[in-house]
């Protein structure tokens, strides 16, 4: 069970971000909200690289960001060693991305999905886990550091 995760976004994903946040601290999980903290427009890799760090420091194994499309966090956390970040619009390619791809990222395209889809993702994403296996040889091959 994961007690604590990091979330971001951008001005796009702001609203559906608190969302998250309310439905995550619902089940008890504890939130460190990396930003943006209003729908004012701002920069996503500002926030999108801070959440990407927190993973790699080992803060915590697993976040979220959004933003309009999640391509640009998508792209933007997938810059950063040992962080695998996979978009997702339904329940089973966030399950798919934790199962097949280790993924410890959730990006989630705010602009393109609702409420209950959203919460959706985000409770297979918390509930799957990595399955090892021939998986773990295709994972190890993902990194070019």
């Amino acid at each position: 069970m994961i007690d604590k995760i990091a979330i971001g976004s951008d001005h796009a994903g702001y609203d559906m971000k608190q969302a998250v946040i309310q439905h995550l601290e619902g089940k008890g999980i504890e939130v460190k909200d990396y930003g943006t903290y209003s729908a004012d427009s701002v920069d996503y890799p500002d926030y999108a690289h801070q959440v990407a760090e927190a993973i790699e420091k080992g803060e915590f194994s697993l976040a979220i960001v959004l933003c309009g499309s999640a391509n640009g966090v998508c792209m933007t956390v997938n810059k950063h060693n040992a962080v695998r970040g996979a978009i997702a619009w339904q329940r089973e390619l966030a399950e798919l991305a934790r199962q097949h791809n280790n993924a410890n990222v959730l990006c989630l395209p705010a602009r393109f999905i609702d409420e209950d889809t959203m919460v959706d993702c985000v409770d297979g994403f918390l509930a799957a886990e990595f399955e090892g296996g021939r998986h773990s040889r295709r994972v190890d091959k993902i990194s070019c550091a």
